[in-house]
């Protein structure tokens, strides 16, 4: 039986009793519960179990080394739903205290299993909303890795601090613009659309675009931007009218 597949009083109950085994784990320094959620094969008692961790932390219930120290175990397992699992629990200490877990997305994003790397994506992108300057430096040092896979999954991870923050990554991707596979490419260009859309987020994203020395890139980038406005209507500030009038009135690069 799944998760949703319980009343809402048996999940409140289950969640208990996992925050609960793996307190009784880490005080142990131990982790034959936690792999047993870790490696369970319903996906909302993975989360539990890795949100469990980062409440554990958060609360200073264990000393921060224990944790690390059992992590660092987890993150080596044979079972990639442990080593995507620990990437997840790894990425809620992140959001606090980015230092202590670097190492686990720098493995984690050359893991061989595309799960382990989608979490590393998924905790870039938790991480750099409420700690973004270790998280967005850390991305640096990817921006121009060899792997166009790496390159692809560093643009996507930084997207959400974006939204809000376009300002803060839109210099990052601009490092990304010349970049010559397509894979990152269009990568890039979802990002620039999925970041113009909020409020106040539009003029900033044209202003920077009228920068860039890709002008072939950057056209594609607001032709995403205004189908990202048709698209996201019931959520964009403006309307896709008033966004293409917005980017006719300001973007100075138009042929």
């Amino acid at each position: 039986m799944g998760f949703y597949d319980l009343s809402k009083e048996q999940r409140v109950d289950l969640v208990h009793t996992i925050e609960s085994d793996i307190l009784h784990d880490l005080q142990k320094k131990r982790t034959e519960t936690i792999l047993k959620y870790f490696s369970d094969e319903d996906t909302y008692i993975r989360k539990t179990g890795y949100l469990g961790i980062g409440k554990i932390y958060k609360n200073n219930k264990v000393d921060t080394s224990i944790i690390i120290s059992l992590l660092n175990g987890l993150i080596e397992s044979e079972l990639e739903k442990v080593r995507q699992t620990t990437i997840n629990a790894a990425g809620e200490l992140g959001k606090i205290n980015f230092e202590n877990v670097e190492h686990f997305f720098d493995k984690g994003l050359f893991d061989e299993h595309h799960s382990v790397r989608n979490a590393v994506i998924g905790s870039i992108k938790k991480m750099g909303e409420k700690n973004p300057t270790p998280v967005l430096n850390w991305a640096k040092k990817y921006l121009h890795h060899p792997d166009k896979e790496v390159r692809r999954e560093i643009c996507h991870g930084i997207e959400l601090r974006g939204r809000k923050h376009p300002q803060d990554i839109l210099p990052l991707l601009k490092e990304l613009q010349h970049d010559p596979t397509a894979l990152v490419k269009n990568t890039l260009i979802h990002v620039l659309g999925q970041i113009a859309y909020k409020k106040g987020c539009l003029a900033t994203v044209v202003s920077e675009l009228n920068t860039w020395e890709n002008k072939e890139l950057a056209d594609k980038a607001l032709d995403e931007i205004v189908d990202v406005h048709h698209r996201y209507k019931n959520f964009a500030i403006l309307t896709q009218k008033q966004a293409i009038a917005y980017i006719d009135e300001n973007y100075s690069r138009k042929n």
